[in-house]
């Protein structure tokens, strides 16, 4: 029991982020590069509006 309550603050710190966040709602360095790459990708997988065949309504 005794090293249990010896390692459980080493493991709890191992547990903390490198890059905090300063605040509630901030996101840190690695979260901004992941958000980044996402929208990198969904740019390069989207399609212009103008390349898509118009649709017509059959009267």
């Amino acid at each position: 029991m005794r090293q249990f309550l010896t390692l459980a603050p080493l493991l709890l710190a191992a547990c903390s982020a490198t890059d905090e966040a300063s605040a509630p709602g901030d996101v840190t360095q690695s979260e901004v590069a992941a958000l980044n790459d996402a929208a990198t990708m969904l740019d390069a997988d989207s399609v212009d509006g103008n390349a898509l065949p118009s649709q017509q309504k059959e009267p």
